[in-house]
C-alpha cells in the first residue's frame, strides 16, 4: 500500500474509534467538561468537524484557503469560537452528523493525494504525509480529552507512531511558537511502541529522550504534564524541549497541570 494510502487508512481507523465512543453517549453526556478548560465533549467534536472541513478545503482549494488565512489572522479568536457557538445550538445527534459528513469528505479528498503534494495550513505548508498524519494527531488528541472526560481507559495502538514522528519533526515549532531559538544540540528519541517494538529518531545524538511512545504523544500534544509521565530526558536540551513540546501549529498551548493525571505504568 502506498505511503499516503496507508496513512489515510490509519486516519480512518482513528476516526472510527472515536466515533464508537461518542455515538453511544446519552445527550446529557455531550456537555460533560473535558480537561481542556471551558470545552465540553460537544465542543471537542465540533472543533474536529470544523477543522476536518478546513482540511478538505486546503486540499481541494489550496489557493482559496491560502487567501482565507489572511482573513482568519484578523480575528483568530472568532474563527476558533465560531464552530463551538454553532454546535452549542445544535442537538448532539446533529453535531455527530456534522462531524461524520466533514470527515467523510476529508478522507475522500485525501484519497487524491500523492507524495509530491504540499498542502497549505495554519503554519508552514506541509507534505501530504505530514498533513494526513497531523489529522491523525488532532483526532487522537481531542479524542484523548473525551476519553479523559468519561474516565475511560484507552488502548494504545501502532497509529501513535505517526504522532511521535510529528512530535519529533515539530521540535523547532515548540521553540518558534514561543519566540525562542532552537538549540543546536540534536536529541535522540527512543520510544517503546504499544507492541514492545522500539521506535527511534536521530540515532546517535548525545542527548536523548527515552520512554513509552504513549507518554511522548501525550506530552507533545499537551494532554499530560511531563511530570505525570515516565519519560526520561538525558541532557539540558532534551529536558527543555519536553517542557515546551508542542506538535500542533498555533500559539503556545496551555497544556495540563502537574498532578492532574496519574503517572503511566511504563
Amino acid at each position: 500500500m502506498p505511503e499516503i494510502a496507508a496513512i489515510v487508512c490509519d486516519l480512518g481507523a482513528e476516526l472510527s474509534e472515536l466515533d464508537e465512543v461518542v455515538a453511544g453517549l446519552a445527550d446529557g453526556d455531550w456537555d460533560l467538561p473535558t480537561p481542556a478548560e471551558g470545552w465540553s465533549i460537544r465542543d471537542q467534536i465540533a472543533h474536529l468537524a470544523f477543522f476536518d472541513e478546513q482540511a478538505t478545503r486546503a486540499v481541494e482549494e489550496p489557493d482559496a484557503f491560502a487567501v482565507a488565512l489572511q482573513e482568519i489572522a484578523a480575528d483568530v479568536d472568532g474563527f476558533m469560537n465560531d464552530p463551538l457557538v454553532r454546535a452549542r445550538a445544535m442537538a448532539p445527534a446533529d453535531v455527530l452528523d456534522w462531524w461524520r459528513a466533514a470527515r467523510a469528505a476529508e478522507v475522500a479528498a485525501f484519497d487524491s493525494l500523492d507524495g509530491t503534494d504540499r498542502i497549505p495550513w495554519f503554519g508552514p505548508p506541509m507534505s501530504a504525509a505530514s498533513f494526513v498524519s497531523a489529522r491523525i494527531m488532532e483526532t487522537w488528541a481531542h479524542g484523548q480529552d473525551i476519553w479523559d472526560a468519561l474516565g475511560r481507559d484507552r488502548a494504545a495502538t501502532s497509529r501513535l507512531k505517526h504522532i511521535c514522528h510529528l512530535g519529533v519533526r515539530a521540535r523547532p515549532n515548540s521553540y518558534s511558537a514561543r519566540g525562542l531559538t532552537v538549540p543546536e544540540d540534536s536529541v535522540a528519541v527512543v520510544l517503546r511502541g504499544p507492541d514492545g517494538d522500539e521506535w527511534m529518531w536521530n540515532e546517535g545524538a548525545e542527548q536523548s529522550i527515552t520512554g513509552d511512545a504513549l507518554d511522548f504523544c501525550l506530552v507533545v500534544t499537551q494532554r499530560r504534564h511531563l511530570a505525570d509521565t515516565a519519560l526520561v530526558s538525558g541532557g539540558r536540551a532534551a529536558r527543555e524541549w519536553l517542557e515546551i513540546a508542542q506538535a500542533f501549529a498555533g500559539p503556545p498551548g496551555s497544556g495540563r497541570k502537574p498532578g492532574q493525571f496519574a503517572v503511566s505504568a511504563s
